[in-house]
Protein backbone atom coordinates (compact mmCIF):
# COMPACT_ATOMS: atom_id res chain seq x y z
CA UNK A 1 0.00 0.00 0.00
CA UNK A 2 1.27 3.60 -0.30
CA UNK A 3 1.84 5.69 2.32
CA UNK A 4 1.27 9.01 2.89
CA UNK A 5 4.32 11.25 2.45
CA UNK A 6 4.45 13.89 4.87
CA UNK A 7 5.93 16.85 3.87
CA UNK A 8 7.36 19.53 5.25
CA UNK A 9 5.71 23.37 4.84
CA UNK A 10 8.51 26.04 5.16
CA UNK A 11 8.18 29.72 5.55
CA UNK A 12 10.28 32.46 5.23
CA UNK A 13 10.62 34.74 7.54
CA UNK A 14 9.90 38.06 6.33
CA UNK A 15 9.88 40.90 9.14
CA UNK A 16 12.21 43.75 9.05
CA UNK A 17 14.69 44.20 11.68
CA UNK A 18 14.19 47.73 13.48
CA UNK A 19 16.67 47.96 16.17
CA UNK A 20 19.18 49.40 14.38
CA UNK A 21 16.80 51.94 12.59
CA UNK A 22 15.95 52.94 16.40
CA UNK A 23 19.37 53.50 17.56
CA UNK A 24 20.24 55.78 15.15
CA UNK A 25 17.08 57.66 15.26
CA UNK A 26 18.12 58.46 19.01
CA UNK A 27 21.08 59.44 18.33
CA UNK A 28 20.28 61.82 16.00
CA UNK A 29 17.90 63.05 18.34
CA UNK A 30 20.28 63.32 21.36
CA UNK A 31 22.62 65.56 18.62
CA UNK A 32 19.88 67.69 17.99
CA UNK A 33 18.96 67.93 21.46
CA UNK A 34 22.31 69.19 22.23
CA UNK A 35 22.78 71.38 19.46
CA UNK A 36 19.99 73.13 19.01
CA UNK A 37 20.64 75.43 21.89
CA UNK A 38 24.07 76.78 20.30
CA UNK A 39 22.20 77.88 17.12
CA UNK A 40 20.66 80.94 18.51
CA UNK A 41 22.48 83.88 17.55
CA UNK A 42 24.25 85.76 20.23
CA UNK A 43 25.02 89.09 21.95
CA UNK A 44 24.31 89.15 24.88
CA UNK A 45 21.33 90.86 26.18
CA UNK A 46 18.73 90.44 29.03
CA UNK A 47 15.22 90.75 27.17
CA UNK A 48 12.35 91.64 28.95
CA UNK A 49 10.17 88.52 29.98
CA UNK A 50 6.09 89.16 28.60
CA UNK A 51 4.03 86.62 27.43
CA UNK A 52 3.78 86.24 23.61
CA UNK A 53 3.69 84.07 20.65
CA UNK A 54 6.80 82.11 19.53
CA UNK A 55 8.33 83.83 16.73
CA UNK A 56 11.14 82.01 14.68
CA UNK A 57 13.94 84.55 14.30
CA UNK A 58 16.54 82.26 12.95
CA UNK A 59 16.48 82.74 9.38
CA UNK A 60 15.29 86.82 10.12
CA UNK A 61 16.97 90.06 10.40
CA UNK A 62 17.54 90.93 13.86
CA UNK A 63 18.79 94.61 15.44
CA UNK A 64 20.27 93.95 18.64
CA UNK A 65 20.76 96.74 21.48
CA UNK A 66 22.52 95.70 24.34
CA UNK A 67 22.36 98.21 27.97
CA UNK A 68 25.90 99.62 26.90
CA UNK A 69 23.97 101.32 23.56
CA UNK A 70 25.52 99.12 21.07
CA UNK A 71 23.77 98.61 17.98
CA UNK A 72 23.77 95.03 16.28
CA UNK A 73 22.81 94.01 13.11
CA UNK A 74 22.76 90.52 13.27
CA UNK A 75 26.59 90.43 14.12
CA UNK A 76 27.71 93.44 13.08
CA UNK A 77 28.48 96.47 15.22
CA UNK A 78 26.67 99.95 13.70
CA UNK A 79 26.45 102.97 15.29
CA UNK A 80 23.49 105.25 15.62
CA UNK A 81 23.97 107.59 13.19
CA UNK A 82 25.36 104.97 10.52
CA UNK A 83 22.13 102.46 11.15
CA UNK A 84 20.07 104.07 8.88
CA UNK A 85 22.48 104.80 6.11
CA UNK A 86 23.38 100.23 6.69
CA UNK A 87 19.72 99.32 6.82
CA UNK A 88 18.64 101.15 3.03
CA UNK A 89 21.96 99.25 1.90
CA UNK A 90 20.90 96.05 3.28
CA UNK A 91 17.24 96.42 2.47
CA UNK A 92 17.49 97.62 -0.95
CA UNK A 93 16.60 94.86 -2.78
CA UNK A 94 14.50 92.83 -0.70
CA UNK A 95 11.27 93.21 -1.26
CA UNK A 96 10.07 91.91 2.67
CA UNK A 97 10.98 94.28 4.78
CA UNK A 98 10.74 93.15 7.69
CA UNK A 99 12.81 92.94 10.67
CA UNK A 100 13.58 92.26 14.80
CA UNK A 101 14.59 94.41 17.84
CA UNK A 102 16.08 92.44 20.62
CA UNK A 103 16.78 95.66 23.15
CA UNK A 104 17.88 95.05 26.63
CA UNK A 105 15.15 95.94 29.41
CA UNK A 106 17.61 97.92 31.26
CA UNK A 107 18.10 100.72 28.34
CA UNK A 108 15.62 103.72 28.54
CA UNK A 109 12.65 104.10 26.50
CA UNK A 110 13.60 106.88 24.66
CA UNK A 111 16.67 105.39 23.33
CA UNK A 112 14.47 102.21 22.06
CA UNK A 113 12.34 104.40 20.45
CA UNK A 114 15.38 106.77 18.51
CA UNK A 115 16.59 102.90 17.55
CA UNK A 116 12.99 102.44 16.21
CA UNK A 117 12.86 105.81 14.34
CA UNK A 118 15.65 105.08 12.51
CA UNK A 119 14.63 101.51 11.51
CA UNK A 120 11.08 102.80 10.29
CA UNK A 121 13.74 106.05 8.17
CA UNK A 122 15.16 103.02 6.31
CA UNK A 123 11.87 102.04 4.53
CA UNK A 124 11.15 99.12 6.92
CA UNK A 125 7.49 98.40 6.97
CA UNK A 126 7.69 95.87 9.90
CA UNK A 127 9.52 95.92 13.54
CA UNK A 128 8.89 93.05 15.35
CA UNK A 129 9.78 93.18 19.34
CA UNK A 130 11.26 90.17 20.66
CA UNK A 131 11.09 89.40 24.45
CA UNK A 132 11.83 86.05 26.67
CA UNK A 133 8.60 83.71 27.37
CA UNK A 134 7.42 84.17 30.73
CA UNK A 135 8.13 81.12 32.69
CA UNK A 136 5.14 79.45 34.46
CA UNK A 137 4.67 78.11 37.64
CA UNK A 138 4.40 74.57 36.40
Amino acid sequence: MHTPIKRRITTTLSEINVTPFIDVMLVLLVIFMVTTPLLEKGINVDLPKEPAKDVDVIEKSVITVNKNHEIFFNETRVSLDDIETFLKNAYSRKMDKEIFLRADRELPYGFVIKVMSKIKNAGIERVGMVTEPVESGL
